[in-house]
């Protein structure tokens, strides 16, 4: 381990603070739908913020009015995940806080690029930390950053998967779930959200312990194929996921994590929806996983939540702009509108012969977008699938018990593009970045039978043109490195990147399931060998590491802005025995 190693360990990177108790509302009297305000909010104003709603109309008292803007503490680093034979984090003192606000640096947004050069040193010749290295080091001096090229349109593949599971743990193979099998498809990004997680007290502290069996399940089969857990968030029983493409990470930056309870009149998350907001090379994505009230009558009390959910997404003290002036909103889950008027015989009878189209215009979703504007916003795919509920468990055959509930369509898929401003004579058009998405395939799967729900997949490419080109951080392997030596690691910033005595470096094996899999790692404030304004370097000790074929690679990640800003190429190290001590200065790299 690396000396004073034990002082703090990296901050965890996954779902942010719990929900915050909220204060009861009144379900009585109060008006159906605030279309009207909640459309003030998606003027073409990024910084635009709602007017205080008066408190006869708010769930909330006006001191937690979800509208009212709020100073933002910066989040001390958590306490590492349990096996970690380290010590926890201390917390932070005021003037390390005062680092961390993400917002004085919108480093996220601008076209940087940073170095970082490595290689192996004899532990030998650490005797003085602070010592500059020899010749090695000059050659660290003469790596110049790169040049952000001018970037191109892009395309990216992206699978959404809502599923209520039912309290039941994952089978053993989701391969067409997950288009695994599907050789036309090369996805760069899974968005997985579940609803009815076993939720039981032992089950959910044992899932807050570690991780839990789902997040697992995904994780062991999406690893070996590169992708990464990038974020995920928790509600009782709600779980989102968010996996990329190993390539994608120094693009993504997490903004927000956030849980919203609205069962039991706000108190309890049995119902409600969780959320991660990011940044995908530049543009601004929401991503909603929803379970909203059941039962035929209630469809008013669910376009209630519906509508609270996307209120409490304001981002309070972050310079994020309001919701519906993102570029895209991504919204799922168990939203369980139901099929009105026609009888239980009529639609199983329409299912079987595959006659959709008089059940879609008794579709609750679709009655409520023809007379909502709001909701004509959110597109969707034909639901040219059979309704997805409700089915008897471990067959494909719908309800027969005394209940004989109707089938209908409650897991749905929806997505909404940023409205652009009208053009006028007065102010014309701007060209907007291209950012456009295309819906590939919306089906269900019929095959899974774990639950009275049949999951639900939307594949997308979206097309754009990359506000952010570059990594900040450009990780290049150099020289050899074996189990003998340390590693020193030299990068170098640009002056506008901001730096965190929280930021650190981790060394994984290729394969990694989250950013938290790393083997080693070090802060970039400790064990420093020297440092100036534009060249850094620390080292990292690898000598307690067992020998091992396997490949590895590095990852410098940003505390402000809660993500990976550079990746190395993989890279080997090489066993004790692979050269004598004499030959270590001149081996080349081993790729």
């Amino acid at each position: 381990m690396p000396a004073r190693a034990w002082r703090r360990l990296p901050p965890e990177v996954g779902p942010s603070r719990p929900a915050s108790r909220r204060a009861a509302w009144e379900p009585r009297g109060r008006p159906r739908r605030r279309v009207g305000r909640l459309l003030r909010r998606g003027s073409g104003d990024a910084k635009t913020r709602l007017p205080d709603v008066p408190g006869s109309l708010s769930p909330f008292p006006l001191s937690l009015s979800p509208l009212r803007a709020r100073g933002r503490v910066p989040p001390l680093p958590r306490a590492h995940h349990p096996g970690h034979s380290v010590c926890s984090a201390p917390p932070l003192t005021e003037a390390e806080a005062e680092g961390q606000n993400p917002e004085e640096k919108q480093a996220g947004e601008r076209e940087l690029t940073g170095t970082c050069c490595l290689t192996g040193i004899h532990r030998a010749g650490l005797a003085g930390a602070g010592s500059r290295p020899g010749h090695r080091v000059g050659m660290m001096e003469a790596v110049s950053p790169r040049k952000p090229t001018e970037p191109r349109v892009s395309q990216l593949s992206i699978h959404v998967v809502t599923w209520n599971v039912a309290s039941a743990a994952p089978p053993l193979d989701l391969s067409d779930l997950l288009q695994l099998n599907n050789q036309s498809v090369n996805l760069d990004m899974y968005i997985i959200g579940l609803q009815e997680m076993n939720s039981g007290i032992m089950s959910f502290l044992s899932d807050t312990a570690f991780e839990d069996p789902w997040s697992s399940f995904f994780m062991d089969v999406l690893s070996p194929l590169s992708f990464i857990k990038v974020s995920s968030v928790r509600m009782q029983g709600l779980l989102l996921l968010v996996f990329a493409k190993l390539q994608h990470l120094p693009f993504i930056q997490i903004l927000s994590t956030k849980s919203t309870p609205t069962g039991l009149f706000g108190y309890w998350g049995n119902k409600g929806g969780v959320d991660i907001c990011l940044k995908l090379y530049g543009y601004y994505v929401s991503i909603i996983n929803c379970h909203l009230p059941p039962h035929m009558d209630n469809n008013d009390q669910r376009l209630e939540h519906f509508d609270r959910i996307l209120e409490m997404q304001n981002f309070e003290g972050h310079d994020i702009p309001n919701i519906l002036d993102h570029d895209l909103i991504l919204w799922f889950g168990d939203m369980n509108f139901r099929i009105e008027d026609f009888g239980l015989h009529f639609v199983r009878e329409s299912i079987k012969y595959r006659y959709y189209s008089d059940l879609w215009e008794k579709d609750q979703l679709s009655i409520a977008k023809r007379h909502d504007p709001l909701l004509r916003q959110f597109q969707e795919g034909p639901l040219l699938f059979p309704p997805t509920y409700k089915f008897d468990k471990n067959s494909d055959n719908y309800d027969t018990s005394e209940k004989k509930r109707k089938p209908a369509w409650t897991d749905r898929i929806l997505w909404r593009l940023k409205q652009q401003p009208q053009a006028s004579s007065h102010t014309p058009r701007l060209p907007a970045p291209h950012f456009a998405l295309s819906l590939r395939s919306y089906v269900s799967h019929m095959m899974y039978s774990i639950s009275d729900h049949k999951p639900v997949t939307s594949t997308f490419d979206l097309e754009l043109k990359p506000l952010v080109s570059a990594p900040l951080i450009t990780l290049m392997p150099e020289g050899l490195w074996t189990m003998e030596n340390n590693m020193l690691i030299s990068y170098s910033l640009t002056p506008e990147f901001l730096r965190s005595a929280w930021d650190w470096i981790g060394l994984y094996k290729v394969g990694l399931r989250h950013i938290n899999d790393y083997v080693s790692y070090v802060w970039v404030r400790d064990n420093q060998v020297s440092f100036s304004d534009q060249l850094n370097q620390v080292y990292i000790d690898i000598s307690d590491m067992p020998e091992t074929e396997d490949q590895f690679l590095l990852c410098y990640y940003s505390n402000n802005l809660h993500s990976v800003v550079g990746i190395s190429k993989p890279f080997k190290i090489q066993p004790r025995s692979f050269l004598g001590e004499d030959l270590l200065d001149e081996a080349q790299p081993q790729f």
